[in-house]
This record gives C-alpha cells, sequence and structure tokens, in this order.
C-alpha cells in the first residue's frame, strides 16, 4: 500500500485485512490494531466484522440479495485494500435471542475510503465459507 497520510481508515483496514490473512490465536489486549484476531479466551476467530459512519455520522449501509429476496446490512468483512479504496464483502447479522452472529455472502462492495470518518469494529468472529 502507498503511503497515503489522508487516508487513516485505508491504514487500519489493511492491517485488519493482513491480520484476517494471517489468523493466530494468541492472547493479547482487544482493540481495532491489536496484532491478532481472537479474545482474551483465544479462541480461533478469520474476521474482524467492521461499521462504518459517513463525515455527517451516518451509518453506511447497502442492500444486497439473498435468495431473491432483498436484505440490508451495515456490517462487513474487510477482503482488500488499495490506497484509499476497499473492497468489502457483506455480512448477513442474524440474532437469536440477545446473541447477533454473521454469514458471510458473496456480495461485495467497493468503497472510497475518502467519504467515512468512522470506523467501528466489532469483536472477531470466525465465518465459514469464505
Amino acid at each position: 500500500m502507498e503511503n497515503n497520510d489522508k487516508c487513516c481508515l485505508a491504514k487500519i483496514l489493511k492491517v485488519i485485512d493482513i491480520l484476517q490473512k494471517e489468523c493466530s490465536p494468541e492472547c493479547y489486549p482487544e482493540g481495532c490494531d491489536k496484532p491478532f484476531l481472537g479474545n482474551s479466551e483465544c479462541f480461533y476467530y478469520n474476521t474482524r466484522p467492521i461499521t462504518l459512519y459517513s463525515k455527517t455520522g451516518d451509518l453506511f449501509t447497502v442492500n444486497y440479495y439473498t435468495d431473491n429476496v432483498l436484505s440490508t446490512s451495515s456490517v462487513f468483512r474487510v477482503e482488500e485494500v488499495e490506497k484509499c479504496c476497499a473492497k468489502l464483502r457483506i455480512l448477513t447479522p442474524t440474532t437469536v435471542g440477545e446473541t447477533t452472529t454473521y454469514i458471510s455472502t458473496n456480495e461485495f462492495v467497493t468503497v472510497d475510503l475518502n467519504c467515512f470518518c468512522i470506523l467501528r469494529c466489532l469483536p472477531d468472529i470466525f465465518l465459514e465459507n469464505l
């Protein structure tokens, strides 16, 4: 990735992308840029779900189709980062009781990271079928 001081979100997403591609189940503290995927209990995870917010504070959402049914999601998995653009996989949220999990889709969006000013990392998860 080129050094682009104006695109700090790209730098963070690039770290997340690398971590997802080189998963390690060791124990370290929490945070968006911790050097591994997982939590203090050392479970194996391969994804750090994220949400993005616009410069006006609006949550970024996209529409997608699953089995010809239109759905909306605001949760993504970083797939690739180049300069200030990111390819994101759309994740489908599923809630059972009070627990929310995510399912990987085969739907992707490419975003210009200059359009966002807030990145929120959700707890690390394991996704099948990547």
